[in-house]
């Protein structure tokens, strides 16, 4: 299990330090920059018993999405590569997610160095109407972890999630 863990926060580390490596090599004025963070409307479409859900590709190359946990919003990036929803602590606390210090036991290595997570439980993550219950997830530090990252352990729990014509489409 630790090193389930271990790999688990690597893997959103890595993703972290990419995000913000495209971040860097993506020159823009700070007007534009802001717009292209601004997430495109997802759609959500049911047919024959399967929702599915497609989120645009946004200016970055990311696909943002809106989700709920607990009933309270919050902003995603969809993330494949990370094993575990990976949460800040901002985020966490608005729904009542403040992990103890002695919750912190994974350690995690990100471009700000060494830093330790606090490995967690959601009850329910509802993505577009796609509805999953008892998700794995890690609270990181704000100053590890700029966006939520929506993971594997989310994603995985679907009945498919695929790039396809510069949408990401989830189908549950």
């Amino acid at each position: 299990m630790r090193n389930i863990m271990i790999f688990a926060a690597v893997m959103i580390c890595l993703g972290t330090v990419m995000a913000q490596v495209a971040d860097k090599m993506t020159p823009a004025p700070a007007a534009a920059t802001t717009a292209a963070r601004k997430a495109l409307p997802a759609e959500t479409v049911a047919q024959a018993g399967n929702r599915s859900l497609s989120i645009p590709r946004d200016a970055r190359g990311h696909f943002e999405t809106e989700g709920r946990i607990d009933g309270q919003r919050i902003a995603f990036m969809v993330d494949t590569g990370a094993s575990v929803i990976a949460l800040n602590e901002s985020s966490a606390a608005r729904f009542g997610l403040r992990p103890a210090p002695g919750d912190y036991k994974a350690t995690v290595t990100t471009a700000n160095g060494i830093i330790k997570a606090a490995p967690t439980r959601l009850a329910m993550v509802d993505i577009g109407g796609l509805v999953v219950r008892d998700v794995d997830a890690m609270v990181l530090p704000d100053e590890a972890l700029s966006e939520n990252l929506l993971g594997l352990s989310f994603l995985s729990k679907l009945k498919r999630f695929e790039y396809a014509n510069g949408r990401m489409v989830l189908e549950q």
